[in-house]
């Protein structure tokens, strides 16, 4: 089969989920199917194997992040739900001053985004971001340039946010560097969306109007848990994974006997995230009703249905993909290109463009890298850890009228259609930049 006609029948079906989902407002996980049969189809795939492939790829990619998926969606449901995100913020606020209150939403978006989706994450912190707004006397729309730069930073560059978490699934990136690089390089990604707030957000005046003041809302949720049981559902799970990936460094610095089981155990993300709830547990009061726990986590069961719809539709294709020779037909221009790290750049930053979704543009692109990783030249482990963040570079820009979170910051900020363009889609498209100059700047070094 001619090289073309496989460019062709990926290319249609790209055109067409992106149709389909932003015109006809489909669900991703139909789609990302449809295409999987159209590409399997039209490529020559038997009947019967193109199902099974389809089938074992659903399954495959759910059972290696399925549960950690469920894991972090529970975290971050109990963190909104105890006012846990409420005492973050007043700790962030009191190590940074209140002068500089604009960097503590940055800050406090950068953490709770680890768990939580950016639309969830902006509405748990739209209350505190207006309050502190309106004590600070800044414009809400430096407020919410902020929060949105930091939600940002660490929803599309560091696990266990999902998007990032499949996509190192997907390409068999050791998680422990994909968080350790990932929050790396967010830091400089936060950073220059912080300053495009201060400098462009700045220009438009919006009027916090807090339906409630900081103390009344510390007075709504009562007695609030203190700031380290808060950071401790989010920072455990993390450093138990970074600490696995250290112990299988080829150097061995646990060794190669109980220190490493027991590290490789406890490290992996599925036993560090469950401990994770564990300790999400602890924040609920015990004045609660009984079942509390149960009725909460079971909100956070609901939320990821979506995604691990979505996701397990997208191992789907991805396996599709890697049932036909694209890797072999790309293998010379890509090898003659030298261009490993901004092809995939690329490719997601078109999907969300025309789609609008993050974690679909994440799933997607990294389900049609992994069968050219090889012929790219990106098999060493670093190289696979930095096509990882380099997709999730991608998938922030550009935010713009068919993401739904562009609405919901324009909602939750009383930003006018224009003004969220100015500030929402331009601190996306910078930290993007941003992210994905830093990325091929470690590429140059390591690879």
């Amino acid at each position: 089969m001619p090289g073309w006609y496989l460019f062709l029948a990926v290319i249609i079906a790209i055109v067409g989920m992106v149709l389909l989902i932003s015109k006809l407002n489909w669900h991703p996980f139909v789609v990302l199917l449809l295409a999987a049969y159209f590409v399997g189809i039209v490529c020559g795939i038997p009947v019967d194997d193109l199902i099974s492939t389809i089938t074992s790829g659903f399954g495959s990619i759910l059972g290696s992040i399925g549960i950690v998926i469920l894991a972090g969606t529970i975290i971050g449901t109990i963190l909104e739900k105890t006012g846990a995100a409420l005492t973050m913020a007043n700790a962030i606020l009191k190590v940074v001053g209140k002068k500089r209150a604009p960097l503590t939403m940055s800050l406090t978006g950068y953490v709770v985004s680890i768990p939580v989706f950016c639309d969830s994450g902006f509405v748990i912190l739209s209350p505190i971001n207006r309050a502190l707004a309106e004590k600070s006397g800044i414009s809400l729309a430096v407020m919410a340039t902020c929060l949105s730069s930091g939600l940002y930073a660490t929803h599309c560059l560091v696990p266990p946010t999902p998007g990032p978490i499949i996509m190192a699934g997907t390409l068999k990136a050791d998680l422990g560097l994909v968080i350790l690089l990932g929050l790396a390089v967010s830091i400089p990604v936060l950073l220059a969306g912080y300053f495009y707030a201060l400098k462009i957000s700045s220009r438009y005046d919006i009027p916090a109007n807090p339906e409630v003041t900081l103390d009344e809302l510390m007075d709504k949720y009562g007695k609030l848990p203190n700031a380290l049981r808060s950071f401790a559902p989010i920072l455990l799970p993390i450093i138990l994974i970074a600490f696995k990936s250290i112990a299988d460094f080829p150097s061995a610095p646990f060794g190669s006997g109980v220190a490493k089981s027991f590290f490789d155990f406890i490290g992996n993300p599925v036993t560090a995230l469950i401990l994770g709830i564990g300790l999400a547990v602890t924040l609920i009061p015990k004045a609660e009703p009984k079942g509390t726990s149960f009725k909460w986590m079971s909100e956070g069961i609901v939320s990821a249905a979506g995604i691990l719809a979505i996701t397990g539709a997208g191992g789907s294709l991805g396996q599709v993909l890697r049932a036909l020779p694209i890797a072999d037909v790309l293998s010379s221009s890509l090898i003659e290109m030298h261009a490993g790290l901004l092809i995939p750049f690329i490719i997601a930053a078109l999907l969300k463009t025309a789609m609008g979704a993050s974690t679909v543009s994440m799933i997607v692109t990294s389900a049609m890298i992994a069968p050219l990783m090889g012929d790219m030249g990106m098999t060493s482990e670093i190289a696979k850890v930095l096509t990882v963040l380099a997709i999730g570079a991608g998938s922030m820009t550009v935010s713009h009228a068919n993401d739904s979170y562009f609405w919901v910051v324009s909602q939750f900020s009383d930003m006018d259609t224009s003004t969220a363009y100015k500030t929402q889609t331009g601190v996306t498209l910078v930290e993007g930049v941003v992210a994905i100059i830093v990325i091929m700047i470690l590429g140059a070094i390591f690879i």
